[in-house]
């Protein structure tokens, strides 16, 4: 019998690193915490964690890793700002970039125009 994929190709796909944020996991450590000593391991099976990745984060929390890494964008701590005020500021940023690109190229076009009128003094005296 033939296999029809190609002979070096793995015919599964290769597993994923799962990652997690800062964030989840100093929920799941508070939350592993604060859970009642027979319901530690319902926390571990919903989440499809193992006491270890608990015991890791926890002394990363307890070290003051895992706090420098929150992002302070997006952490709870930090309301989020309403729609129409970030539409705004992405919006002033767009402006602000667009302005310095007209800018430098007005600056180029001048260049060039300085140059070209140069450059027909020259072939004019060449004549």
């Amino acid at each position: 019998m033939t296999s029809t994929a190609p002979a070096g190709s793995d015919p599964a796909p290769r597993p994923k690193h799962r990652t997690f944020s800062p964030e989840y996991k100093l929920r799941i450590v508070a939350e592993y915490d604060a859970a009642p000593k027979n319901e530690k391991g319902a926390v571990l099976r919903r989440e499809r964690l193992y006491h270890s990745h608990v015991k890791e984060w926890r002394a990363a929390r307890d070290a003051g890793a895992l706090e420098k890494l929150v992002d302070q964008r997006t952490s709870p701590a930090r309301p989020k700002k309403p729609a129409a005020e970030a539409e705004n500021e992405k919006l002033r940023r767009q402006v602000e970039r667009l302005e310095k690109e007209l800018a430098r190229n007005k600056a180029a076009l001048e260049v060039m125009g300085k140059a070209s009128a140069l450059l027909e003094m020259i072939s004019e005296g060449a004549d």
